[in-house]
């Protein structure tokens, strides 16, 4: 490769110089001259570059040794006024998100095998971002997005505390190497107002992951083993909250997880503290 650095297969590199679709990516995340800009995984710096050129003040965390060595020489041509680069070499997930100001943003280009927990990481941060734009494998920028029917635990933990919609599908064969799925942008807005008043997110979560402990079942069964309540006191508690016991987690809507872990709230939780 022209780099001189070949992707590791063991962190899921995989390269991507498609111009339109960083522009695009940049776009996603509404990246203005001055805005503050938590990159992930910046790479050989393709994404990073296009940043830098719309004014941004960038905060590039990247795991990999090589490629951080090689950023910090790496020339980005004639940059407007304000535009700067900090390079972290750090693993994201244990990277003091605090350290950014408020209201920044988010881009990245990251293996799929981080989605998860980076999502996670980043909406329960206590400085949340603004808006993100992070590449990801298609199916699970889908499953985020995903409404009532296909709900995950992914999603239900994703739009609590963000507006999620889908950018461009990238095909695989933009990417050296080329995966083996393709990628699409999730675009992720932090809400300004939380969805609900007065959660207790800890005890909501609680519950929400007791619904998907055990996918295959209905609702009673896995809130009556995930909460260690009797099957007559699930059934009560979701007849309470208007929830049809032999329904699934995936039925779920968010305002249904809502009402359901105030009637929870109220009845169990501190009898089963």
């Amino acid at each position: 490769m022209s780099s001189g650095i070949i992707p590791k297969k063991s962190l899921g590199q995989h390269w991507l110089n498609d111009a339109p679709t960083l522009d695009h990516i940049v776009d996603c995340a509404a990246v203005e001259a001055g805005d503050r800009v938590l990159e992930i995984g910046p790479g050989l710096g393709s994404l990073t570059e296009r940043l830098l050129h719309r004014g941004a003040i960038v905060t590039a965390v990247e795991f990999d040794h090589d490629l951080a060595v090689r950023l910090r020489t790496r020339n980005f041509g004639s940059l407007p006024a304000g535009a700067s680069l900090t390079i972290v070499e750090s693993d994201i997930l244990q990277f003091d998100l605090r350290q950014m100001p408020a209201g920044y943003k988010v881009v990245a280009n990251i293996p799929y095998y981080l989605t998860s927990n980076l999502i996670r990481v980043l909406s329960e941060s206590g400085n949340p971002f603004h808006t993100a734009a992070i590449l990801i494998q298609k199916e699970v920028a889908e499953r985020v997005c995903a409404g009532p029917g296909k709900m995950s635990l992914l999603a239900v933990s994703a739009q609590y505390y963000c507006d999620a919609t889908l950018g461009n599908v990238v095909p695989a064969i933009l990417f050296t190497p080329p995966p083996k799925v393709n990628s699409q942008v999730l675009i992720l807005k932090y809400h300004r107002k939380p969805l609900f008043d007065d959660v207790d997110t800890k005890l909501f979560f609680r519950v929400v992951r007791a619904g998907f402990s055990q996918k295959r079942k209905t609702i009673v069964n896995s809130l009556s083993a995930g909460l260690a309540l009797s099957k007559e006191e699930t059934r009560d508690l979701l007849e309470a909250a208007s929830i049809d016991v032999s329904t699934r987690a995936q039925n779920l809507s968010l305002e249904m997880w809502h009402t359901l872990y105030s009637v929870y709230s109220l009845r169990y939780s501190q009898s089963h503290e």
